[in-house]
């Protein structure tokens, strides 16, 4: 059942960590016979059986004879099979069940048990069930340990021993720890004892023999060697992930503008400090052999940075892409499709992360539907504390999908006329022509109307020449003659649109010659050069021609009464006037 689980572990037995030779005055066992749970008798046998052989197999390792990985495996795996360990957490349900199992033999081995013959087996649950009485639960006389059929699930119609007897076998040991053995050469003497005292190979027996006596004291359940080690562990985990997550940072920072190559293996940093928590979660379950509570609230703490470092590594990976993509040359830096691409990589790699932490709290021990629960009202108050922020980003995303504008193009909107720099996810930057820089939010730019100047094809010029009232029929003709000449086939005239000059207006007080003529391609610059030189042909040619330019005028008539009512502090001139 824990046969995955049970292999990588483990406090209990647990064994041994060396592999060696099977000791010679015992036959192999078969690592796939299943313990027998089919009633009472055959658990309490099952159990008992199995935690002997476990004992027999440390005591013939202190001798120098090893057992085989696949034994111990195997021996580890039955005695868990008497458990009801259903409801531990994966985290640390291993330990506990190792806790427990050998709480629970300390206990057997001080208390007297019934005979066989009092403890319901096969044939008496079938006797039960043929009186129409069901025989699902049996406890050991005078405790509260309870062997139970378990009803439903895929452990259905095996007796175990149920939860509340795994959870409470510790504090069982401690009841009856003082009381003596009821047969020292029968029972598994010490068994606890080595349990709590123990280490991995990678801590030698004559380092620990080596430190002070008060070292090897117990406080908490454990020495306080173990102790010592665990402090200095978690200590050398932090420091190890906090200088990898900032030196990652760091280079990451610096090269993101340097190098896009030297970014993407930034990456590795953050992977570090991902791994730290194993190792330390490895070093501290199988070579420090800290045990109970203390281990633990140690392998939670671990698993969750170790979370928290994946979620890290998924959010730094997602980034990385993004830049990858961001980098054709298709795609402007500071662009919306840029933005774009940055804001859909963080939200595919905050779902996948988000997905990781939901399975890792199910790992823990914590129900998915209580995460799950838990991340809805998180999102929810996260949603109305960013009601700005959301529309903000949904104002870009409708201007993504419309493209009114892009990065370097000239717009005119709301009273500002300017060249856009940016394009973020919360607004727009503009840089006026004055040279001055205007943020506005694309929640705004959204619902605005926008003139977008820099996608022109060409600038069109329309303007008007006046000459005097009195000027003959036959100067205005050439007047219109020689501008004409001037703008045929002129430099940047688009093919399907010519220039057009006509005499179009009689003013009250000149005749108006409208010009217009369109130039490309648009660049600002080079029109209003031509413009000027068109300017200066015109002046040449009418001065040549002997036409004149009209000039402007005005009319201005006062009322001598309100001149002479006025006060002397000021005077107020009415005036009715034209210009032209």
């Amino acid at each position: 059942m824990q046969c995955a689980a049970t292999t990588r572990l483990l406090p209990l037995i647990l064994l041994v960590l060396v592999v060696g030779r099977t000791t010679a005055d015992e036959p192999p066992a078969n690592p796939l016979k299943p313990a027998d749970t089919s009633s009472p008798r055959a658990t309490l046998r099952s159990f008992l059986a199995a935690t002997d052989e476990g004992y027999r197999m440390v005591l013939a390792e202190r001798e120098g004879f090893y057992t085989t990985s696949e034994r111990r495996s195997s021996v580890v795996t039955r005695i868990f099979d008497c458990m009801d360990i259903s409801e531990l957490a994966p985290l640390v349900r291993d330990s506990a069940a190792a806790e427990a199992a050998i709480c629970l033999r300390e206990v057997f081995d001080r208390i007297p048990l019934p005979p066989d013959d009092e403890i319901p087996d096969s044939e008496a649950i079938k006797q039960a069930a043929s009186e129409d009485r069901a025989l699902t639960r049996w406890t050991v006389p005078d405790t509260e340990i309870t062997i139970e059929k378990i009803q439903d699930g895929p452990l259905q119609g095996r007796f175990l021993f149920t939860k509340r007897t795994v959870d409470e076998a510790v504090d069982y040991y401690e009841r009856v720890k003082d009381l003596p053995y009821k047969d020292p050469d029968q029972a598994d003497v010490g068994f606890h004892s080595w349990y709590l005292s123990n280490a991995g190979p990678m801590i030698p027996d004559g380092w620990i023999q080596s430190l002070p006596a008060w070292t090897r004291t117990r406080i908490g359940g454990q020495v306080v060697w173990k102790w010592i080690g665990l402090a200095a562990t978690s200590a050398v985990t932090i420091l190890a992930m906090v200088l990898s997550y900032f030196l990652g940072r760091r280079l990451a920072r610096t090269s993101r503008r340097t190098s896009l190559l030297n970014y993407l293996f930034t990456w590795l940093f953050p992977v570090v400090a991902m791994l730290v928590p194993l190792a330390a979660q490895f070093f501290i379950a199988d070579q420090l052999k800290v045990i109970g509570t203390p281990l633990a609230i140690a392998n939670t703490a671990l698993y969750m940075m170790f979370l928290l470092a994946l979620f890290a590594v998924v959010m730094g990976v997602g980034n990385r892409i993004a830049e990858i993509l961001i980098a054709s040359p298709k795609i402007h830096p500071k662009g919306i499709d840029a933005q774009l691409i940055r804001l859909l990589s963080k939200v595919i790699s905050l779902v996948a992360a988000t997905a990781i932490v939901l399975e890792g709290g199910r790992y823990l021990g914590v129900p998915v539907t209580t995460l799950m629960a838990g991340a809805s009202v998180g999102g929810l108050a996260f949603a109305l504390a960013a009601q700005d922020t959301l529309k903000g980003v949904l104002g870009s995303m409708m201007i993504v999908l419309d493209k009114p504008y892009r990065v370097g193009e000239r717009i005119v909107t709301k009273n500002y006329d300017g060249v856009v720099e940016e394009i973020g996810l919360r607004s727009t930057r503009i840089r006026l022509l004055t040279g001055h820089q205007v943020t506005i939010p694309n929640e705004e730019l959204a619902r605005s109307d926008i003139e977008n100047v820099g996608r022109r094809p060409h600038i069109r010029r329309v303007t008007n020449i006046r000459i005097p009232l009195d000027t003959p029929p036959d100067k205005v003709e050439l007047a219109v003659h020689l501008i004409r000449d001037i703008l045929d086939h002129h430099e940047g005239m688009p093919q399907t649109h010519p220039p057009r000059v006509f005499l179009n207006e009689f003013n009250p007080d000149s005749l108006n010659v409208r010009m217009m003529y369109w130039y490309e391609p648009a660049d600002y610059w080079k029109f209003l050069d031509f413009s000027q030189r068109v300017n200066l042909q015109i002046m040449n040619a009418f001065q040549a021609a002997g036409i004149q330019f009209a000039l402007p005028s005005s009319k201005m008539i006062m009322s001598p009464d309100e001149h002479d009512a006025l006060p002397l502090a000021g005077i107020d001139r009415r005036a009715d006037s034209t210009s032209s």
